[in-house]
């Protein structure tokens, strides 16, 4: 089984990464938090699960343990292939998700790309119980250092519009506001560099 690859990443597609691994291009289906760690041109570090199926062989791609232990725990519910577990993973943080389970808060799953409410009833039931109090308090000090640090940001015009723009492409407001600063670090001037910097730093 292949449980971690590091190499330099090849190219990125709206799903995948292709990660050149001692001269072998591996695809990968990345999780959102992966899809953050890693630069076209850059070496990357992935933990990663391989399914393997009649009809062909899939790659998983997770930034750290955590994350793909959280993947293993929801695909272990009935129903949940990988492609249904990497999606709750794009469109949540692993904290997201640990904290969702954990406050059985089923609108915050079915807002999963491919996840019924049905479906989200049934991880919360299923996993409830699996989510220790350990993890939901890590979970919850994540967010509120995210919070502290999004709030300590000098806000001005430019900087709110990026924002703006960011979560209207998906992004939540602590991610955009985070992406937003590491562009103003990285020297972006104007709101349009800003954007195009704060995305580049996002996947």
């Amino acid at each position: 089984m292949i449980a971690y690859l590091r190499g330099r990443v090849l190219a990125v597609t709206a799903e995948t990464a292709i990660v050149d691994v001692n001269g072998i291009g591996y695809e990968i289906y990345c999780s959102g938090g992966a899809f953050r760690k890693i630069t076209v041109g850059e070496i990357a570090e992935l933990y990663t699960y391989l399914q393997v199926k009649e009809d062909g062989v899939t790659l998983f791609g997770f930034e750290s343990p955590r994350e793909k232990e959280l993947f293993l725990k929801v695909t272990s519910v009935s129903g949940v292939g990988p492609k249904l577990g990497i999606s709750v993973l794009t469109g949540m943080s692993a904290d997201e998700l640990t904290t969702a389970i954990a406050t059985a808060d089923v609108k915050r799953l079915s807002a999963a790309k491919g996840m019924g409410k049905k479906t989200a009833e049934k991880i919360v039931l299923e996993l409830h119980g699996k989510i220790s109090a350990a993890e939901v308090m890590s979970a919850s000090e994540d967010a509120f250092t995210a919070k502290l640090h999004a709030a300590a940001m000098p806000v001005n015009a430019q900087d709110e519009e990026a924002v703006s723009a960011l979560m209207g492409l998906g992004f939540t407001k602590n991610e955009s506001v985070q992406a937003v600063q590491r562009a103003r670090e990285s020297g972006a001037k104007n709101t349009e560099e800003i954007i195009r910097k704060a995305l580049q730093s996002s996947f």
